[in-house]
């Protein structure tokens, strides 16, 4: 009798569940900041050239991974008992400051320094082994194929330091629609000697491009953003020479890619 996994299906969902969860903010919210406070909220920093605010943030992470031509063109002779690989995503949050210039009304410069802890996953898939200790009260003594797999979990915590540019649209009663893009460079907290010793060997640095959207609505003392933010890791961070050699040479490289939900306060 197979069993249900109700966590294994939320996740096969998880993308469509994070874009209804965020839908409903939008549409709810600026009802609810125009009903309360009425048509012209003075909350905010529009009028100052410099501002600040704090966020709290959670996101989906993985690792976006590319296996090496040897493996594909030749599985046999490179890590031959694999046979794939898979990166999962994993959830986790952040928290952080956001320093505010305002260049124009609708322009801005964005610096949000944060500390993110993330975990990755990945799962290893070998071909079928043999089990050669069937029962004892087997009626054959045959060895019977089982599939095997390996779950590699791997936790860091980061210090990112992002720099983006935020175009908002003109202020409609309570509410503003913003984009934000930019790039951020990230370092992790926990040592290459201590990351050395996991399963699967990555290093510390990194620069990733990140792009989002969101919406600001005045309240009567503050301002609330929700955004929802994409990030894409450039730099290779894969290291071969220090990971599992059951799997070392299936891989070429590993960059880092996360989906964010901030709830930002101004």
């Amino acid at each position: 009798m197979q069993v249900t996994h109700i966590w294994n299906k939320l996740n096969l969902r998880r993308g469509k569940v994070i874009l209804i969860v965020f839908l409903a903010v939008f549409f709810v919210f600026p009802s609810f900041g125009q009903g309360m406070f009425g048509l012209s909220s003075k909350s905010g920093s529009d009028d100052r050239t410099l501002s600040y605010g704090f966020f709290l943030a959670g996101h989906n992470a993985s690792y976006r991974l590319k296996y090496s031509d040897s493996f594909v063109t030749n599985p046999n002779g490179s890590s031959p008992t694999v046979r794939a690989i898979f990166p999962q995503f994993s959830p986790g949050f952040s928290l952080g400051f956001t320093g505010i210039l305002s260049l124009h009304d609708q322009i801005q410069l964005l610096f949000t320094p944060k500390v993110g802890f993330y975990e990755y996953s990945t799962e290893v898939s070998y071909f079928n082994t043999l089990d050669v200790n069937p029962p004892v009260n087997s009626p054959d003594q045959e060895a019977n194929p089982i599939a095997t797999s390996q779950l590699i979990n791997s936790e860091a915590t980061l210090i990112e330091l992002p720099l983006l540019f935020k175009y908002r649209s003109i202020r409609f009663n309570n509410t503003r629609m913003y984009w934000v893009g930019g790039a951020s460079y990230n370092f992790r907290t926990k040592s290459q000697e201590e990351a050395n010793i996991e399963e699967l060997v990555t290093t510390g640095k990194d620069f990733s491009l990140e792009m989002g959207m969101g919406f600001e609505i005045y309240f009567k003392y503050f301002k609330f953003a929700p955004e929802i933010r994409f990030s894409h890791g450039l730099n290779n961070i894969y290291q071969a020479e220090n990971t599992n050699p059951l799997f070392r040479d299936a891989i070429s490289s590993i960059k880092r890619k996360s989906i964010t939900i901030y709830l930002n306060f101004q």
